[in-house]
């Protein structure tokens, strides 16, 4: 399959302004395709890998990958469906374009992707020279027309997020000319964005110049809701702001009916291996080899290999109980999830501790509990009615995991300790 083929094979194909162009340039030599990200925060997440892995498959496909991280247009926020967006200072942008070209770098590696910031070009525009020499070549009845500006109309929108779409078209055109870029890649919502710099650079370089845009198709889980939210919260590319054990475990909790689709969205595996696997999901959804193996991808090409195996290795150590020779900080990232209580460096009695910590109701339970066996402190099984419970005594003294029965875990976090 060609690139284009492999996209709709994979649902990872909406628009493309000129299919048949744009295979006929790729035929023709290398050309450069490029995703743009605005430093809105220091770290991407989930929803912006989506645009990341097409522009991944173009670049395995023969092409050169561009990555712009928008230090001009960070500064002014490309515009929301719904509100204006409140501008971050000049020292915040430069601190997430640090942390966001050092996790591009990581994902595509630096043999042949460029990484360049649109402050080099629009930082030296004037704005005389803004407006007469691009100004001039936009029609605001075009541009009100813009999805995500005509959204706004209602509410209202500022004169500098209604001005993005020009300086988006200004990048296309400064990379047609730099970097031999063709082709701009983005999600559906950009593209009336990416349609203004096809437009600019016909309007300059004239109609036969070949330039392309190609978006991509929201993506949502078999309930509609919005892909790469967590209750809420978004799935972070940075292990400091989601570790490479709660990525990899999102992966691996996707339903039987969203793996097949995430398998051939999110990683490079071929349309074989992909058929073999929803097979196994149709036959073996309790197997879970098809989330296992989006997990195991997924993770690798994020985080590398060796995050694959200690999330892996977290795993298999919460389904066996086996918590002891977890580090500190492994307890603090796998248990995050589970019931927690505050509690002192005070040396207690198993039974007291279990019924002040809330676990068991009464003292007469708790001492049934510990009696049956039913109670681990630490992954170690207490049986003793007047055995001690050490708070010191693992994990740097900050933590005391408790297991109730086969599943049921609480963490007791001494105070001052912060998750």
């Amino acid at each position: 399959m060609n690139f284009i083929e492999d996209l709709k094979w994979r649902g990872a194909l909406n628009q493309v302004t000129d299919e048949a162009g744009l295979l006929e340039a790729m035929a023709n030599g290398q050309i450069g395709a490029y995703v743009g990200t605005d430093p809105t925060a220091d770290s991407l997440h989930l929803g912006h890998l989506i645009p990341f892995m097409v522009l991944k498959r173009f670049q395995n496909a023969g092409g050169k990958a561009v990555i712009i991280v928008g230090g001009a247009t960070g500064a002014i926020g490309d515009p929301r469906p719904t509100t204006e967006r409140q501008l971050l200072s000049t020292e915040q942008l430069a601190i997430n374009e640090v942390g966001i070209s050092q996790q591009v770098t990581k994902l595509f590696g630096s043999d042949g992707t460029k990484i360049v910031n649109n402050n080099e070009w629009l930082g030296q525009l004037t704005l005389p020279e803004f407006l007469r020499d691009y100004g001039k070549l936009f029609s605001i009845n075009v541009m009100l027309k813009k999805d995500v500006v005509a959204s706004r109309l209602a509410t209202g929108i500022s004169y500098t997020e209604f001005t993005y779409q020009i300086l988006q078209a200004i990048d296309f055109l400064q990379l047609w000319r730099r970097e031999n870029v063709r082709l701009q890649i983005g999600g559906s919502d950009q593209w009336g964005n990416i349609t203004a710099g096809v437009d600019l650079i016909h309007t300059i370089e004239g109609n036969e110049a070949p330039a392309f845009g190609l978006t991509i198709p929201l993506m949502t889980d078999s309930t509609g809701k919005k892909f790469g939210k967590s209750e809420g919260n978004a799935i972070w590319l940075d292990p400091k702001k989601t570790s490479p054990y709660t990525f990899y475990q999102f992966w691996f909790n996707q339903s039987d009916a969203d793996v097949v689709k995430y398998l051939k969205y999110f990683t490079f595996l071929s349309p074989e291996e992909i058929d073999g696997l929803a097979k196994e999901v149709a036959e073996n959804p309790g197997n879970r080899l098809g989330q296992r193996r989006l997990a195991q991808e997924v993770t690798r090409f994020v985080h590398g290999q060796a995050a694959v195996e200690e999330a892996e290795q977290l795993s298999a150590a919460l389904f066996s109980g086996d918590v002891s020779e977890l580090t500190t900080e492994q307890i603090g990232d796998v248990f995050a999830g589970v019931p927690s209580f505050d509690i002192t460096s005070e040396v207690q009695n198993i039974v007291d501790f279990i019924v002040a910590a809330g676990i068991d109701k009464s003292k007469r339970q708790a001492r049934e509990d510990v009696s049956n066996g039913a109670i681990r402190i630490n992954g170690v099984k207490i049986m003793d009615l007047e055995a001690m419970v050490d708070p010191s005594a693992n994990y740097d003294g900050k933590y005391v995991l408790v297991r109730r029965g086969k599943k049921k875990y609480f963490l007791g976090k001494v105070q001052g300790t912060v998750l």
